[in-house]
């Protein structure tokens, strides 16, 4: 009878250790690759910060620039591929300046009125892409892109890019 149980603990104790190693399988995983259209393999030339882009870009004009995911709490547009980016030079705030997400740059907000730009991610065409950003392109909050594209201005002269080429650094 005791070898009988021996035998079950035995067996018991191999399955739990399976068992986490099919587990810690399973969380060290890398995350699936993104291969998009609109994710560039090498970073534009020529790439200018946000806020001086936005003293000099005119409408229309073929710009690439340089930014931080982020400007709100939720700097992504759900449905589709576009989000802001913040000038590099504007620091994002920390847990410690009572900001729990540092991409909304709560702590920074006068600076990122004039440091700030829309990027929509287009077809050949024109068109926004209807998917959402961080799945077209594999990025999330604060990551440091270049963009390529067409300046728009709307009327109180706020600065879109319709960007057929996104780099993360």
């Amino acid at each position: 009878m005791v070898k009988f149980i021996s035998q079950i603990s035995m067996v018991t104790f191999l399955a739990l250790l399976a068992g986490c190693a099919q587990d810690e399988t399973a969380t060290t995983q890398s995350p699936p690759q993104v291969d998009s259209a609109y994710l560039a393999k090498s970073e534009p030339a020529g790439a200018i910060p946000v806020g001086e882009s936005r003293e000099s870009t005119k409408d229309d004009d073929e710009v690439v620039l340089i930014g931080r995911i982020g400007g709100s709490a939720s700097p992504f547009v759900d449905g589709i591929a576009a989000f802001t980016i913040v000038d590099p030079k504007v620091p994002s705030c920390t847990d410690e300046e009572g900001c729990p997400t540092p991409w909304d740059y709560c702590c920074q907000q006068n600076a990122v009125k004039e440091n700030i730009a829309t990027v929509k991610i287009v077809d050949p065409e024109g068109t926004i892409v209807s998917e959402d950003a961080r799945t077209v392109l594999g990025i999330k909050e604060l990551d440091l892109v270049v963009v390529h594209g067409k300046a728009k201005r709307d009327e109180q002269g706020n600065l879109a890019v319709m960007a057929d080429q996104v780099f993360v650094k």
